[in-house]
């Protein structure tokens, strides 16, 4: 079997990819927080589900935090929950990417410090102050490992913590606080004034491109979500939640190719719709636009639109969609913008797929006479996709014959956060491994960031291949160009048939 080579040097695309999964990392384990906050805003602040039932009880404006009772000295769920709980449980989790558990409490102890010496939450000030603290800490502990005594070990390690959790506390309180501040109202204002002047639906030129070459993390997680949860929290919703999330246009290009497309594009793009839409898995469309560059502009356009609706009927979400599903869409969406949201996703497709329709239509003799000389349009996208990542893909010659000396007892599948397309993959390589009797092997799925020397075997997509390679090389590295059906599977199966007999 051919492993994939790294680059010796990451291009900048890796780099920013790197980034953006790393703020990936703290945000999507903590969806879940996110979702529960939602739901809470959506059943009990003053213009939630219960209200406009008509049950404003004394209790339901508690736990909205909104009570003009003087005896209720409750404040509420949902104040609480966005300005403590949420960023502190980002930092946690950046202080656990960069040092374990005890980089997690350092970095917790040091957000508390933004949070309390700034005047907006601070999702931002976490996303900085969890991982510094823990490099910090991380840094601290080298200065005397292996120097202290035994028995002293506790000791050192519990006050040292404690004491650089301290000042870092007060230094943040102080000196990041105000800046992290400054910096979220600048976004902040930066994006009222593209709202007011009409031009964040230019948002989409980046975002759409970004989506499909895997750097979106760095925008949707590091600007749009902290300014959307903080707009929320104003207001009860934002259309920023919207910008990266809404599934129209990928309905729309994958209707657009199952109408119009050829060959193995066509006959998967059904399937792909009810991975996409249905659940969430934008990923899934991606190969779609890199087979051929020039329908990004359908997206583009698509995504535009689904923005200046949003905008136009003054639509939004109470908190991030995730995955990108039109129900987790829809359980976030206000009573006040059900219309705008269902207009957004639809007008999205509709502009989505009527640009990429005149795209596959203008094309169509031409894919026709390649699907007709053996060259389908998916296997040329793996060569742009090469050129894409600075030259250093081997997609094409991705499983080989060559002997190993591991045998593969544990397959993962790892993408940027390690849950929407790596588990779809990975489930489709276990059905296939039941199927053709093959026994001891555990297919798991994983972010890139947490591969560690256990895994056997690696799939990732082709584009982030490079970055897996240097999480884990030791293990053999196989890319994809689509996680829902790719021929590299099979070779896959055969491949660790031939290990067992």
């Amino acid at each position: 079997m051919t492993t994939t080579s790294a680059p010796a040097r990451p291009t900048a695309r890796v780099r920013v990819q790197k980034f953006g999964t790393f703020l990936s990392g703290m945000i999507m384990p903590n969806i879940a927080a996110f979702i529960a906050w939602g739901f809470i805003t959506a059943f009990f602040i003053p213009t939630g589900w219960l209200p406009l039932w008509g049950i404003d009880a004394t209790w339901v404006q508690a736990i909205g935090g909104w009570s003009t009772d003087p005896e209720v000295t409750n404040t509420g769920l949902v104040g609480p929950m966005i300005v403590y709980l949420l960023p502190l449980l980002i930092a946690n989790m950046g202080g656990r990417l960069i040092y374990g558990t005890r980089g997690g409490v350092v970095g917790t102890i040091a957000t508390m410090g933004v949070i309390v010496g700034s005047s907006v939450p601070m999702f931002i000030g976490a996303m900085l102050m969890g991982p510094l603290a823990a490099w910090l800490m991380k840094k601290v502990d080298n200065i005397w490992a292996g120097k202290i005594r035994a028995g002293f070990e506790m000791l050192v390690d519990n006050f040292s913590a404690g004491i650089l959790g301290f000042l870092l506390a007060i230094g943040a309180f102080f000196g990041i606080a105000p800046v992290v501040t400054a910096f979220s109202q600048g976004l902040g204002a930066g994006v009222d004034w593209l709202v007011q002047t009409g031009l964040l639906p230019l948002a989409s030129i980046l975002v759409e491109p970004a989506k499909v070459l895997f750097l979106n993390n760095a925008i949707n997680h590091g600007v749009l979500t902290p300014l959307g949860i903080e707009q929320a929290a104003e207001t009860g919703k934002s259309l920023l939640f919207l910008v990266e999330a809404n599934p129209g246009p990928g309905l729309g290009l994958l209707l657009a190719f199952m109408f119009f497309g050829v060959g193995v594009a066509r006959a998967s793009a059904p399937g792909a719709i009810i991975i996409q839409f249905l659940g969430g898995i934008h990923e899934i469309y991606f190969p779609y636009v890199l087979m051929k560059p020039i329908i990004v502009l359908s997206v583009i356009a698509g995504g535009a639109t689904g923005v200046a609706t949003n905008l136009i009927f003054d639509s939004g979400l109470r908190a991030p969609a995730s995955p990108g599903s039109i129900f987790a869409v829809f359980i976030q969406t206000p009573p006040d913008s059900y219309l705008g949201v269902g207009l957004s996703v639809v007008l999205a497709a509709a502009v989505t797929f009527l640009v990429a329709a005149v795209i596959l239509r203008a094309s169509r003799k031409r894919d026709l006479e390649a699907l007709e000389s053996g060259s389908d349009g998916f296997a040329s996208a793996v060569d742009k996709n090469a050129t894409l990542k600075g030259g250093d893909s081997r997609v094409g010659d991705l499983l080989g014959t060559t002997a190993t000396s591991t045998k593969i007892s544990t397959v993962v599948f790892a993408c940027d956060a390690g849950m929407g397309s790596s588990a779809m993959g990975a489930t489709v390589l276990r059905k296939m491994l039941k199927d053709a009797g093959v026994t001891g092997v555990t297919v798991t799925n994983k972010a890139i960031t947490n591969l560690d020397e256990t895994a056997d075997l690696v799939i990732t997509h082709q584009d982030l291949t490079a970055r897996a390679h240097s999480q884990a090389p030791h293990a053999e590295h196989v890319s994809v160009e689509n996680f829902m059906n790719s021929p590299q599977y099979g070779m896959v199966v055969e491949h660790i048939k031939a290990q067992q007999s």
